[in-house]
């Protein structure tokens, strides 16, 4: 989040004050100063306190921020999160892009973070995937990290990937895995390499070509699951994607499964709620 995320400000800015917040310009004299405090109304884990850092920062360097709770920290009704001390004027046109971020984030943190305390006690860990806002991706996946998840590969850059499209275009099992190979050897890439399977025949095949890092059991029941786990039998990662909601989650762990994919992390999330009052 360096030279990408300062444009995301610039154009979140862009799009909440185009050529002015006038109500504020209109009854706040500019050299008027105040104090606002983050309050939390709702119980989860906090996410996005960094973020508001920089959010603030970018539009005025001049406003002081003092924090009370970090991120990760669990928050109750009536925590004072931080305070923010300066200009009037920046406190109220950076209100509403600060709280967009901050629920967003908090959301994604704490629904992250009861998944990981179902978990708790298994081997298993929680995925995030590409299932996110465009345009927030990096600060939803930053959120799932800060709630104890993991982070799956950003985008498409950065992992391969080969899903049940992939398979079926390039004619199978074999070709992709094969090609895929090929291209890193050929453009002098380190990527992982991950492979879908639907079913026990697909695994047999990625058995026998090899070459992987992890395969992801699509749609396997707990007890498919278990029995494909003992068949790779830790030669490779192994995931569990696909209709695996919260209450069959613990079950799949059970299976032995390294990672379990959960796109409702970021997909479906409420925001936690939070206010910025006046002090």
């Amino acid at each position: 989040m360096t030279n990408e995320f300062e444009q995301l400000i610039s154009l979140w800015f862009a799009e909440d004050i185009g050529d002015g917040d006038h109500t504020t310009l209109s009854c706040i004299p500019e050299s008027a100063k105040g104090k606002s405090q983050l309050i939390i109304k709702e119980e989860g884990i906090l996410a996005g306190v960094e973020v508001a850092r920089r959010i603030f920062n970018a539009f005025d360097p001049e406003l002081m921020m003092t924090v009370f709770i970090q991120d990760g920290a669990h928050v109750k009704p009536g925590d004072i999160a931080f305070v923010v001390e300066g200009k009037i004027q920046s406190l109220l046109q950076t209100e509403r892009l600060m709280l967009n971020i901050m629920q967003r984030m908090s959301g994604v943190a704490t629904r992250t973070n009861q998944y990981v305390k179902a978990l708790e006690g298994t081997r298993t860990r929680v995925l995030d995937t590409r299932k996110t806002t465009p345009g927030l991706r990096l600060l939803e996946k930053e959120a799932v990290r800060i709630g104890g998840g993991v982070n799956h590969r950003v985008g498409l850059y950065d992992m391969i990937l080969l899903k049940d499209n992939h398979v079926d275009f390039a004619g199978g099992i074999p070709n992709a895995i094969n090609r895929a190979k090929e291209y890193l050897k050929e453009k002098g890439k380190d990527l992982k390499i991950e492979i879908e399977v639907r079913n026990f025949d697909e695994l047999a095949q990625v058995m026998e070509v090899g070459g992987v890092d992890r395969i992801m059991l699509d749609n396997f029941t707990p007890e498919n699951t278990k029995k494909a786990v003992e068949i790779i039998g830790g030669k490779y990662e192994t995931e569990s994607s696909g209709g695996i909601t919260f209450d069959t989650l613990r079950t799949y762990a059970a299976c032995g499964v390294d990672y379990i994919s959960v796109g409702a992390l970021t997909h479906s999330v409420k925001s936690l709620d939070m206010s910025f009052k006046a002090v």
